[in-house]
Parts: structure tokens; sequence; C-alpha cells
């Protein structure tokens, strides 16, 4: 099973233009993945790789499961593709059910997407036609915050709030202010779950609801927990505060769950985990094991139907050709009857204590400065090099897969989301792999 696998030589000059990746410094040395199962990688080279992160956020259950393989296998062969104007077909229905039922309750409709910054896009323009079917048209405000991250189309980079992401491109659309972001080192570092300090900065939303008039305001987008900016935990009772600040000014709460859901926090959404409703929510990653591109918005009862209360006609004027595309719908409902057979959505919950325990045991390791974890979602913050940011968590992530272990950096954290499949075993090895690395790292 380790056989070298050819790939094609002179990658130098390969037409492939790499997303997020240093194309020059890539191609001169690059880490190739060849196969996967399970928990594992292999390279190119027949070298085993243990995943620990979950591909991109979105392999909740382990690489090339059968029953997901096998369903798109038999779909393609039955139907390659159907378009959802004006037409449908049965998977569609059935699987935008299926999610419905793992929803929290009130929340059964599902507008389907392809990816998490499509489905950010179309929460934001739900919300602004949702005012405008109400007559509350002038509300075109849209927050985000600060470190937050809602992928990469203009309306997503925009509320989004990593500098880098807008850098490029300046500020993508009007009308979009951001709220401060919640980490606090100075108070929190190395706190366990949620931090205890922090509630507060809710309030932040209070200030630009007075500088800009609430009235303005369509929708304030968050994570429940920042993933792609490293793991920032929500402090205990700040989600609940910005839910009351946004209901008491009629403005919807939309939560990014593109990382958070289908299992990763201990339930299926982190709305349930956190036990705050939002208005909307996105998904993707896990929505489909990462297996084909798939993602979704679902949207609160109350605001659907105010969409259904006009003459006739479409009522959404927003869609993709690939809205509910067939061989996507087939995995889903291949992952989520995989997530239920074995528990995946869940045993986040049982693993949490035993997770938690092992990364935090990497306080003391060189380099360590802060470290912070909820569900199987885990960050170790490094204190970064003088004049070199970024340098040194780059090259522990370098160590850590010449070690045999695949993990995330970004800035100066290393973030982990392994499979939900995780086996404590191989807990200890991500985390051993990491001390080995940092305590090799200048």
């Amino acid at each position: 099973m380790n056989k070298r696998i050819e790939l094609p030589a002179g990658l130098e000059a390969s037409a492939f233009w790499m997303p997020f990746t240093a194309n020059r410094q890539f191609k001169k040395a690059p880490r190739l993945l060849a196969r996967a199962e399970g928990m594992y990688y292999w390279t190119a080279e027949g070298r085993q790789i243990l995943d620990g992160q979950a591909g991109l956020w979105c392999v909740n259950a382990g690489h090339c499961r059968p029953k997901i393989v096998a369903a798109v296998q038999k779909q393609v062969a039955q139907m390659d593709f159907a378009p959802t104007f004006n037409m449908g077909h049965p998977l569609a229905f059935e699987f935008a059910e299926r999610l419905a039922q793992l929803a929290p309750p009130g929340f059964s409709r599902v507008f389907f997407t392809n990816s998490g910054s499509e489905s950010a896009d179309t929460a934001l323009k739900i919300a602004l036609a949702y005012h405008r079917a109400r007559g509350e048209g002038q509300r075109f405000r849209l927050i985000g915050r600060e470190r937050g991250y809602h992928g990469v189309n203009f309306g997503g980079m925009a509320v989004g709030g990593i500098p880098a992401n807008l850098k490029a491109f300046g500020p993508g659309v009007a009308g979009v202010d951001h709220i401060r972001h919640t980490h606090d080192l100075a108070r929190n570092a190395f706190s366990r779950g949620q931090p205890a300090q922090g509630a507060e900065f809710a309030d932040d939303l209070e200030r630009l609801c007075a500088f800009h008039d609430p009235s303005t305001i369509a929708a304030v987008i968050v994570e429940p927990v920042a993933g792609s900016a490293g793991v920032l935990v929500p402090p205990k009772g700040y989600l609940e505060r910005l839910r009351e600040i946004c209901t008491r000014h009629g403005i919807l709460l939309i939560f990014d769950e593109v990382i958070t859901g289908f299992g990763r926090l201990g339930q299926p959404f982190a709305a349930q985990r956190f036990g705050v409703m939002p208005d909307l929510f996105t998904s993707a990653k896990g929505m489909t094991n990462g297996t084909v591109p798939m993602g979704a918005v679902f949207a609160k009862d109350s605001v659907y139907e105010a969409f259904m209360q006009g003459a006739d006609g479409i009522e959404l004027f927003h869609g993709y050709t690939y809205s509910g595309h067939p061989l996507a719908c087939a995995a889903g409902i291949g992952t989520l009857d995989t997530y239920a057979e074995e528990g995946l959505l869940t045993r986040a919950s049982a693993l949490q204590k035993r997770f938690e325990d092992a990364i935090h045991g990497l306080k003391g390791t060189r380099h360590v400065i802060d470290i912070r974890n909820l569900g199987l979602m885990g960050a170790v913050e490094l204190e970064p090099r003088p004049k070199q940011p970024g340098k040194r968590a780059y090259e522990a992530f370098m160590k850590a897969f010449e070690a045999g272990v695949l993990i995330r950096y970004t800035g100066d954290i290393l973030a982990f989301s392994p499979p939900l499949i995780v086996e404590e075993a191989q807990i200890d090895r991500l985390v051993q792999a990491v001390r080995d690395a940092l305590q090799a790292t200048e």
C-alpha cells in the first residue's frame, strides 16, 4: 500500500496557481499528498502522514469512507447533473430534510451553495433581502468582527476581519464595519474551554449602533469559534450578549458554522453547543466530509416566511448553477449516514477532555505563549520571532510534517482539528510531534 505514486515532473513550471500558498517556495520543495484513508494521508513517496487538521477543517469522518464513496459512485453513474432552477431532483429534497432534522428547532429551511464562501455571501444577501421584504430596506449595513473569516468572495471578504485578506483587494463592498475581536492574552491565556473574561466585548456592537443608527444595520456575522484566525473561543456570556443586542435592535444575527458545524464541538452545530440561536447560519466543509464541494445556509422559519408573503414569483433572486448538485447531495447523505452510524456528531464531547489535557500539556514548551481549545478544536500560539512574524510557526509546521503529522499554521499559531474518528493514541502522537517540532525550532 506504500507504493510510490508517479506524478508529473517539473512542478516549478506547473500551470497550477495554488491558493493561499507561496507558490515559488512550495514548487521548489513540494509536499504532495497522493492517497488517503481513515486518519491518514500518504505522500507520493509512500510516506504515511497523520491528518491533524481534517483535510482543511472538513474531513470530519476521516478519509475515503466506504458509504460516502459508494454513494457518489452510484450517483455519478445514474445522473451526473440536474438543474435546480425551476426543476429539481429527489436527492436535493431528501438531503435538505435530513439537514433540517439536525438543526436546532425552528430552522427547517436550507438553501444550498457550493462552498463556505458562497454560504457567507448567500446569508448576507438573504439578510438584506429579508429586511427589504419586511419594508425596512434602509437596513443595508453589515457588521463583521476583527479577526473573523467568512471566505474569499467579496461579501464574505468585506465582513471578514483578517487584514491580509483585505490588503490586496480593498474593502470589497460598501456599508461594512467591524466589532472588536475577543482575543485577550493578558487575561485569558491558557484558558481551558471558554475564557472567563471578555463578555463585555460584545458591547462594541452597541458602539456601532450608536455611531451608524441601528435602524440601518441589517446583520451581524460572527464565527461562534473563530477558526482561521487561530481557534479564538468566545468568552463566557459573549454570544448571549451579542444575541441580546441584535434582538433589541432588530438586527439579524448570522453564525458562520462552516468550521464549527457537523460535530466539531460535540453537537451537530455550535448554536446547540452554546445554547444561543442565530437567525441564519452557514455551513459547508463537514457537510459532505469534503468529498464533493457543497455548502448551505440554514434559515429560521420566520426569516423564510417573510419571503413567502408577496406576489407569486421568484421570492429570492439568488442561486448557483450547482446549488443542490446531485453528486454533492449523494455525498452529503452518505456523510450523514456515516455520522449517525458511528455517533460522530457527538463524539467530540466524549474526547474533548482528553484532547484538552493533551494539548495543554504543551504549556511550558519552548516558544508557547498560549493554548486554547473547545471540542476537537485547539491552538497553540507561539511568541513571534523578532522581525519575522509567522516564520516560527511555519518552521514548526514543516518539522511536524517531516515527522509524519499534518497540522495547520496561521500567523504564529498552530491549529488542530483532527477527524472526529481520532483515537487517544493518535492525539498523543499529534501532540508529541508538535512538542518535538517546537523544541527543534529556534
